[in-house]
């Protein structure tokens, strides 16, 4: 055990930060790092902005704390008007918490207190999908399908009803890449149908999926049919993009891409771009009118927070101004071409995939047969090691293949990456992995 008197994240010894700006993170020892994963694919506008850091001044100096049962704020009012155009959904209702896994929780709530307005008691059941997360409280973890984190928790967990992962590289269907999208829309219908269509009350995932399977981008007819399927069944599509969301995958949302509109939707992560804990829980005008008509009866001591309005404000100015979005989309694409010249016919990089700046590469230890390596290597341990050894860090994540092995590493940097900082990242990478 360490001598500090505070739980570690990470294994062994992390440098300290002290300052960081733009793209940059600058330790006590006077190492200076790109942050190539934006901490938790979480920064979006990058470190240092001075407008976000005025808007927290600002608040605080008003006052810093009143507790939303007993007062409103206008930063709150104001950030739900500003965000509304933004959300894909109609009239959307937002619901301020103070990260992804509250997000999630709050939404799963939503969606069952929706059906008890409605007189539909009978449905609580939640459909998810395995390779997913949503977060590591108990009914996110429930709801997610990362085996490993799951697995000390189990006699905890089980509720959740999972279907398969949307993998395109791994997809295991016959007629792929033809018509993936309608089969996972049948065999979702035929779980509701097992189950009993009346007793179902959510299907929760993410438009593209991350951590847990890097970044896996569905086939266009996915979407689409899922949506079908869930209106036919009475079931409320819950779109989780804590990950994706704020532009993240070079859309406002990652269900712009295929039309999506959800019933209820989750952000976090680049809502605040870290500069405070904020998650979102959305609803849909139509489910937030329905709730508001009987009373959600829901909170958490920092939920509706002054400050994290504030932020969410001061962030959302910064993305519109800089045009940062359409930033995502154009630099995402730059950087996804120069892996794929660079790493594309690298004999242990599988696949290289992803949509703006999220983007994930599978290593493997046999390219033609897409054989994973064995856990006992380490290898998205000693990629990402070298990489930040060289001045960058990368986003580790394993299990992608089958919950025990497979090894990834993801980038999800700040949008406004110069092309030269793109190069240098793509070369910093490209040397770790050939340097394992």
């Amino acid at each position: 055990m360490s001598s500090s008197h505070v739980f570690p994240r990470a294994e062994g010894e992390t440098p300290t930060a002290v300052r960081a700006e733009g793209a940059w993170i600058e330790t006590a020892d006077g190492r200076r790092y790109i942050d190539g994963a934006g901490g938790a694919i979480v920064v979006n506008i990058g470190h240092g902005n001075k407008a976000v850091a005025t808007a927290v001044a600002e608040q605080m100096a008003a006052f810093s704390y009143v507790h939303a049962s007993q007062f409103n704020a206008e930063s709150l009012q104001r950030y739900g008007d500003e965000l509304a155009p933004y959300l894909p959904m109609q009239d959307p209702v937002v619901f301020p918490v103070s990260g992804g896994s509250e997000a999630v929780e709050t939404a799963l709530k939503m969606a069952r207190a929706y059906h008890l307005v409605r007189g539909e008691a009978t449905r609580y059941k939640i459909v998810a999908r395995w390779g997913s997360y949503h977060g590591n409280t108990r009914g996110a973890l429930d709801a997610s399908g990362r085996p490993p984190l799951r697995a000390p928790y189990l006699p905890w967990l089980d509720k959740t009803i999972h279907v398969p992962a949307v993998y395109e590289y791994r997809c295991p269907l016959a007629s792929h890449p033809v018509d993936c999208g309608q089969a996972h829309a049948a065999e979702l219908a035929r779980v509701f149908e097992a189950e009993g269509p009346e007793t179902v009350a959510a299907f929760i995932a993410e438009p593209i999926a991350g951590a847990t399977i890097g970044a896996s981008v569905p086939t266009d007819d996915y979407w689409p049919a899922i949506a079908e399927v869930c209106k036919r069944y009475g079931v409320l599509v819950i779109a989780d993009e804590v990950m994706t969301g704020f532009g993240r995958t070079g859309t406002w949302f990652a269900s712009d891409h295929w039309g999506l509109r959800p019933d209820i939707l989750t952000a976090g992560k680049g809502a605040s771009s870290g500069y405070w804990p904020l998650g979102l829980a959305v609803a849909s005008g139509e489910v937030g009118r329905t709730l508001e008509s009987s009373g959600f009866v829901h909170g958490f001591t920092y939920s509706h927070h002054a400050i994290g309005a504030a932020v969410g404000r001061a962030v959302l100015r910064v993305l519109v101004d800089e045009d940062l979005i359409e930033t995502s989309a154009a630099q995402g694409i730059k950087m996804l071409e120069g892996l794929r010249a660079e790493l594309g016919e690298d004999v242990h990089v599988g696949d290289i995939r992803g949509r703006g700046l999220m983007i994930g590469i599978e290593l493997v230890a046999d390219r033609d047969e897409k054989t994973p390596f064995a856990r006992e290597a380490k290898v998205t341990e000693r990629v990402t090691a070298a990489a930040k050894d060289a001045g960058l860090t990368l986003y580790p994540s394993t299990g992608c293949a089958d919950g025990t092995v497979g090894d990834l590493v993801m980038f999800g940097p700040p949008f406004a990456l110069s092309d030269d900082l793109i190069a240098q990242m793509i070369q910093i990478t490209a040397g770790a992995i050939r340097s394992i």
